[in-house]
């Protein structure tokens, strides 16, 4: 499954390479040990997948593995490697290195200039930005065009933290309000899924001239028509458009300044009713306590990850992603369990960096043991555990569609997982005092070990209005 959430089709586009063992090729479909045709299995969830019969070609299979996880749409490959060529001997020549393109694909110029048009003529326009940003390095591009183009720009999936939290341009509560009175939408590197409501209104407007720029032909237009499909790495486009701009940008428009600043009191709005959320005194706490709690420890050196349902989009709205790659999450395919994995990948990559993992008590049962891989290799980092004894997401739909005494096979027992962890061999602690929050994670902190603060957390986080839009 986590394969699949690396695949395109699961949206992550992460460009993983997964080197499988099998049975001995001297003893294929003879009835060895665990003899399985990996390929079949894996080939509907990755891009490519082969199996390996001379020893001497490992270092081309390699190199193509390789080539075809980041060539184009990035994803997972698998290479399949039975144990008797794994035995074998192979040369290994310095050409390998160079047998991927690092060019990257341009859009076509008209589309460009078309979409510079319609930017130079809005009265209302607005950008949003997906993971491919990310992936295509166009974080300053993307802040450039933003900015060339005088337009408000809102960020999901991998995007987070490629534009700072403090730009002028930048907003994140007021989204909905944005993309449902636009006249004019730039959509970069993110598909119109549930996240954007299916391209739909309300929540994208019917009226509203939308132009969309992916690396993939086939998700131009998906579920909603597009005046301007520019196929094209992002930041190679977004580089376009700001040449296009940068001898013709938007001049000062009454109609521009009003718009922006509307989306500002919207977002000033929002802001102000969830800092009310944030600053609950209730015992136990609401994940919106316990977020803020988490954003008020966080600097730009930190590494947050969230692995749930309910605590992780409120997480996502009130801590900052305050640089690239700051942030990841389970990503619309919604795999949980992510979290242990990569916190601990997330360690490896930045030693120096802080990691803050932010799991639903469900998404922790699912990968918690990794925490014995953690403290194996002194890897530091914590978990914090919304625990409000059940599958939140799931719960509350049940809840008000079919009352309180019929949430079926939704509760969990309100485990203390931070005495699982500190079994493992690391730190534990557990808070249901919302004035303890802070001082728990920075003890957790500083105690040098991969730990778990677990906090007791109220039920119905938001009464599972995430789960209800994407039915």
């Amino acid at each position: 499954s986590k394969r699949a959430n690396a695949w395109p089709l699961g949206r992550a586009q992460s460009p993983v390479v997964v080197l499988g063992g099998r049975s001995p090729f001297a003893s294929f479909d003879m009835g060895a040990l665990q003899d399985m045709n990996h390929n079949e299995l894996v080939k509907p969830i990755t891009k490519w997948s082969r199996t390996v019969l001379e020893p001497r070609r490992l270092p081309e299979y390699i190199s193509m593995a390789f080539r075809h996880a980041y060539t184009g749409v990035n994803g997972p490959v698998f290479l399949e490697l039975p144990m008797d060529i794994l035995w074998g001997f192979a040369e290994v020549s310095p050409a390998m290195a160079r047998t991927r393109t690092k060019a990257r694909a341009h859009g076509d110029p008209a589309h460009v200039e078309l979409a510079a048009k319609f930017m130079r003529e809005a009265e209302r326009p607005a950008i949003i930005a997906g993971s491919s940003v990310w992936w295509h390095n166009a974080e300053e591009d993307l802040v450039g065009f933003a900015e060339r183009a005088n337009s408000p720009v809102y960020t999901n999936g991998m995007a987070r933290g490629t534009v700072p939290p403090d730009h002028p341009l930048f907003l994140n509560l007021s989204r909905r309000d944005a993309l449902s009175k636009a006249d004019v939408v730039v959509v970069v590197g993110t598909p119109f899924d549930f996240r954007l409501g299916y391209g739909k209104a309300p929540a994208l407007s019917e009226k509203a001239k939308i132009i969309q720029i992916d690396l993939d032909p086939s998700l131009i237009g998906q579920n909603r028509a597009v005046d301007v499909g520019i196929v094209g790495d992002s930041k190679a486009v977004l580089r376009q458009l700001n040449e296009c701009l940068a001898t013709d940008a938007p001049g000062d428009s009454a109609e521009r300044d009003t718009w922006i600043s509307s989306l500002r009191e919207a977002e000033a709005q929002k802001r102000a009713e969830q800092e009310e959320k944030t600053q609950c005194q209730d015992s136990p706490p609401t994940g919106y306590r316990l977020c803020r709690e988490i954003a008020d420890v966080i600097d730009d050196q930190t590494i947050v990850i969230g692995d749930g349902g309910d605590i992780v989009a409120v997480g996502a709205k009130i801590i900052p992603a305050r640089r690239p790659g700051s942030w990841m999450d389970p990503g619309p395919f919604g795999c949980l369990g992510v979290g242990q994995p990569f916190a601990i990948a997330a360690k490896l990559a930045h030693p120096d960096k802080k990691v803050i993992l932010l799991s639903g008590d469900g998404a922790f049962g699912l990968n918690g043991f990794e925490v014995d891989t953690a403290v194996r290799h002194n890897l530091p980092f914590v978990t914090v555990v919304g625990n409000d004894a059940g599958w939140g997401q799931i719960r509350s739909p049940q809840k008000s569609l079919y009352g309180a005494d019929c949430t079926v096979a939704t509760d969990l027992a309100p485990t203390r997982y931070d005495k699982v962890v500190s079994a493992l061999g690391g730190w534990g602690e557990h808070v249901d005092d919302p004035d303890e929050i802070g001082p728990a994670l920075r003890r957790a902190i500083d105690s040098g070990l991969p730990a778990c603060v677990n906090v007791e957390m109220q039920h119905d986080l938001v009464q599972g209005q995430g789960y209800m839009r994407g039915l």
